[in-house]
C-alpha cells in the first residue's frame, strides 16, 4: 500500500480522527475500505508483555509467557553494545512471533535520584552510556522487523506527581543531560516512534510542546517517525496535534474522534495538520505491521539461556574484603533470607513479564551443595522484626564458615507509579544483617 497524500484524501474526516486516536488499549485503528488493518503495540523493555485483555495496562491479567531478560539497570553494567544488540534481536523475535508491530521501550530517562521508583527500567545516570546502549538495543529489535518506541521523551525522571510536575531547567542542562540519549538514538537508528512523557518542561506539557516535538525532534534532529503519547498523557488533543504529536494512546473512544472532528469544523485545527499526523500513522503501520497471521513459535529455552549469560556478564562485585569470595568447596555454608526462595528479578508495573522460567537461587545452590543449610531470617511481605527468625539465623551462621545473605526491596517498595521514600532496606532485613 503506497502511503501518500492521495491515500489520505480517500479518508473521511471521521476516519482521520480515528487514526490519530488509539483503538482499545493496545491497537491503532483500522480502515476497511483502504485495507488498513489495526496494528498492535505492547510493553517490552525487558521482555514481551502482550496482555490477555485489551484494557489491562499494568498487568492485572497475565500476559503471554515470555523470557524475562535482565532489567536495564543491570544490562547497562555490561557496557557492552554487542550484548544489548543481541538482546534487541531476541525481543524482536518474541514480538514478531506474537504479531506485535511496535515494542514500547527501551526507557532511556536518566537516573537523577537513587529514590526514583522506575530506576530499574532505565539504563544509567550517564547520558552517553544510555544513548549508546539504547541505540544498539533499538537496532537489534528493528532488524527483526519490529518497530521500537523509545520513551519517555523527555526529562521524566521521577514517578511521584509524574502526571502534573514540570521539570524546570536551563538550556544547557536540558541539552547535555536530558535530551542527549534521545538525540543519539534518533540520529543513529531509523527509529519507528518516540513516546512523549506525562510531565511538562519549564511549564509546557510535553504532549503539546511544539519546541520539543517539532523544532528539536524533527527539524533539528531529523526524526522521520511517529510521536505517540504515553498512556493518558494527552490533556488537549487538538493542542497536541498542532504541536507535533501524531497518535494519542490509548485514545478515549468516540470522545477522541468527536473532539478532532469538531476542532476541524470550527477551524481550531487545520485539516493539513491532521493529515500530517494521519500520514505518519499510516506510514508506521505500513512499515511495521507484522506479515504473519498466526503466532509463530520461537526458541524460549535459547532465549532463557541468553538471559542467564547476559545477567552473568553484567554482574558487578562491589567489594571482596579479605578475599571472602570465591566460596571454597570445603567451606561449610548457610543461605539466609526469604529472597533466596522467592527471588525478585524484575520491577513492578508496565514492564512486568510473565516469565517463561525462573531459577530459584536456593534450589540451584542446594543442588550443587547438598550440605548448604537455609534460614528464612525475615518475611518479605512483612517488615516487622521477628526476633525468633533472626536468632535462629544467627545461631546457624555461627556454626558455618560462610554465610550468603539475600536481601532487597519487596515489590511494595519498588515499582512504577511511586518513588521510594528511603534507601534503607526493610527494618527486619537490616536488623538481621
Amino acid at each position: 500500500m503506497a502511503i501518500n497524500k492521495t491515500l489520505v484524501q480517500q479518508l473521511s474526516l471521521e476516519e482521520k480522527a480515528a487514526l490519530v486516536s488509539g483503538k482499545d488499549f493496545w491497537f491503532t485503528a483500522g480502515v476497511k475500505h483502504i485495507n488498513l488493518e489495526r496494528m498492535m503495540m505492547t510493553d517490552g523493555p525487558s521482555g514481551l508483555r502482550k496482555q490477555a485483555s485489551a484494557s489491562d495496562a499494568l498487568g492485572l491479567n497475565k500476559s503471554v509467557t515470555a523470557v524475562c531478560f535482565p532489567s536495564s539497570a543491570l544490562t547497562a553494567c555490561s557496557f557492552d553494545r554487542t550484548e544489548l544488540n543481541q538482546l534487541g534481536h531476541h525481543l524482536g523475535v518474541a514480538a514478531k512471533s506474537e504479531r506485535v508491530g511496535v515494542l514500547l521501550g527501551p526507557g532511556i530517562n536518566l537516573k537523577r535520584s537513587p529514590l526514583a521508583g522506575r530506576n530499574f527500567e532505565y539504563f544509567s545516570e550517564d547520558p552517553y552510556l544510555a544513548g549508546e546502549l539504547a541505540s544498539a538495543y533499538v537496532n537489534g529489535v528493528q532488524d527483526e522487523g519490529v518497530g521500537v518506541s523509545v520513551k519517555h521523551f523527555a526529562a521524566n525522571n521521577r514517578e511521584n506527581q509524574r502526571f502534573t510536575m514540570s521539570s524546570n531547567m536551563d538550556e544547557r542542562t536540558l541539552r547535555e543531560l536530558y535530551l542527549a540519549p534521545f538525540e543519539k538514538v534518533v540520529k543513529t537508528s531509523q527509529l519507528a516512534t518516540v513516546m512523549c512523557s506525562y510531565n511538562a518542561i519549564n511549564g509546557t506539557l510535553n504532549s503539546q510542546n511544539q519546541r520539543l516535538l517539532t523544532t528539536i525532534l524533527r527539524e533539528e534532529w531529523g526524526f522521520k517517525g511517529l510521536v505517540m503519547s504515553d498512556w493518558g498523557a494527552v490533556a488537549d488533543h487538538v493542542a497536541a496535534l498542532k504541536a507535533g504529536l501524531d497518535l494519542e494512546m490509548p485514545g478515549k473512544g468516540q470522545a477522541s474522534m468527536d473532539e478532532i472532528v469538531a476542532a476541524v469544523q470550527a477551524k481550531q485545527l487545520t485539516e493539513a495538520d491532521l493529515d500530517q499526523a494521519v500520514l505518519r500513522v499510516l506510514q508506521m503501520v505500513a512499515d511495521w505491521q507484522p506479515a504473519n497471521e498466526k503466532v509463530v513459535k520461537y526458541d524460549l529455552e535459547k532465549q532463557h539461556e541468553f538471559a542467564r549469560q547476559l545477567a552473568a556478564k553484567s554482574f558487578v562485585l562491589l567489594k571482596n574484603d579479605q578475599q571472602a569470595l570465591p566460596i571454597k568447596s570445603n567451606d561449610s555454608l548457610t543461605i539466609i533470607g526469604e529472597l533466596a526462595k522467592r527471588p525478585r528479578y524484575q520491577g513492578g508495573g508496565s514492564s512486568h513479564v510473565n516469565s517463561y522460567q525462573v531459577s530459584i537461587p536456593l534450589d540451584v545452590i542446594q543442588k550443587k551443595r547438598t550440605d548448604a543449610s537455609f534460614e528464612m531470617g525475615y518475611r518479605l511481605d512483612d517488615e516487622t522484626v521477628d526476633e525468633s527468625l533472626i536468632q535462629t539465623a544467627v545461631t546457624t551462621a555461627k556454626s558455618v564458615d560462610k554465610v550468603v545473605i539475600f536481601a532487597g526491596f519487596p515489590e511494595s517498595m519498588e515499582s512504577e507509579g511511586f518513588d521510594k521514600t528511603s534507601l534503607n532496606l526493610p527494618d527486619n532485613q537490616n536488623k538481621l544483617i
